[in-house]
């Protein structure tokens, strides 16, 4: 017999905010997160604008404030959006058997401003002025070790690292450990630290990145004619995910089902995705199949769309590809129009948002969609929420070296 995974818990930091509710609200009005760049002098970069966390976001109710100063961000997301997950969860972890509780959190570079740090120390200062700390700081298993610790989850614990789609394979993971029977209970999602000078004049040397300057928060066009690559986005989603039965012991809430999962790879080039979306279809369809959800169930696609030229025609063609005629039935909306693109941390908060269209029949908008590409010519809810009731939806992730993941969302029934 399978056993059922519920979403019993829901924690985020974003552009948009730090409260779930308060990022919804946002989403449903169509508000950007995107905006200049002053965490750092951005004058010299083709690119100045991000969507950074909120300048009042804080870790003083959540993390001691000795531990604070050696944690890097990717921590520091991870551990708050992580313990707002479990107050909303209302599980007492204190409680539950340690080895059936779980931490498998992804992200796609971890402690990059670690690396960056202390790299000019080195070069500045020389080998013994290096941190002792630098590298718990920046490796990527940091999030979920740091939340294992702080909940005594002693059950699997790990980091998965497979760029934009990192959050998206660490919940897939969750998934297969929950339905083995190993773990009960668990934290997973994602967390990325990347509006930083390193990273984004990286990502400026590609030209991968909208240089849209003047006008930041209609810079993210997912699926628009006019998009000129994606903005870079910081932050952190965790979930709560927990077997039914369990759940129910507790008399915990429940957001929403999680039903299956779909993984492929594109084996195709480093960075660009198969254009014809072959692989991203074959996700899609393992998905549905493990959800046991035919695709014309299918309300509502939260799209990977990053608003680059060739990632979003991809992701139309494996959309057509997997569900003919009815694709053009689907409500499909990019929230990176609005969050910015998270990499690693993508997945986990557009789980966050899918489980909430699933849960409140709302589908918010993919703003800045003002003249849609011919090739993309779908339903991407442009710039107005719509009100539909959703029985299931997909999640989609697609990262750097051809990985795809696809989610499957349903609506909670007894």
């Amino acid at each position: 017999m399978v056993r059922r995974i519920v979403i019993t818990g829901m924690g985020i930091v974003s552009p948009l905010g730090c409260d779930t509710d308060t990022v919804w609200n946002a989403l449903l009005a169509g508000k950007s997160g995107i905006s200049a760049i002053t965490k750092y002098d951005a004058s010299a970069f083709r690119t100045r604008i991000g969507g950074c966390v909120p300048a009042d976001f804080s870790t003083k109710e959540y993390i001691d404030f000795k531990e604070d100063k050696h944690l890097d961000d990717v921590s520091r997301y991870a551990m708050v959006a992580g313990c707002r997950a479990v107050a909303d969860s209302g599980i007492d972890f204190s409680a539950e058997d340690a080895y059936r509780c779980a931490a498998i959190i992804g992200s796609g570079v971890g402690g990059l401003t670690t690396l960056q740090v202390q790299e000019k120390r080195y070069l500045d200062l020389g080998p013994a002025k290096l941190s002792p700390f630098t590298i718990p700081q920046l490796i990527a298993n940091s999030p979920a070790g740091n939340l294992s610790i702080k909940f005594n989850l002693r059950g699997t614990s790990f980091a998965v690292t497979s760029a934009c789609a990192s959050a998206g394979h660490a919940i897939a993971s969750m998934i297969d450990a929950i339905r083995l029977g190993k773990v009960d209970v668990g934290l997973t999602g994602g967390s990325e630290a990347c509006v930083i000078e390193i990273a984004m004049g990286s990502f400026c040397a590609m030209r991968a990145m909208s240089e849209r300057n003047d006008d930041p928060e209609h810079a993210s066009r997912p699926f628009d004619k006019d998009r000129d690559g994606f903005v870079m986005g910081e932050g952190a989603g965790i979930l709560v995910l927990e077997e039914l039965e369990h759940a129910r012991k507790r008399g915990a809430k429940i957001y929403a089902e999680i039903l299956g999962y779909g993984t492929s790879s594109d084996a195709y080039h480093i960075v660009q995705p198969c254009a014809t979306g072959e692989g991203a279809a074959h996700a899609i369809k393992e998905a549905l199949e493990d959800a046991k959800v035919a695709p014309e169930q299918i309300d509502y696609v939260n799209a990977h769309g990053t608003a680059t030229t060739l990632g979003d025609i991809a992701e139309t063609n494996a959309l057509k590809m997997v569900f003919g005629d009815h694709a053009r039935a689907l409500n499909i909306s990019s929230t990176k129009s609005m969050t910015g693109h998270l990499l690693g941390a993508s997945g986990a908060i557009e789980s966050i948002f899918s489980t909430l269209v699933v849960q409140n029949g709302v589908i918010p908008p993919t703003t800045n969609l003002d003249t849609p590409d011919p090739e993309c010519d779908l339903n991407y809810t442009p710039n107005q929420p719509v009100e539909r009731a959703c029985d299931y939806a997909i999640s989609n992730s697609f990262g750097f070296g051809g990985h795809n993941v696809s989610l499957v969302f349903g609506r909670f029934r007894d």
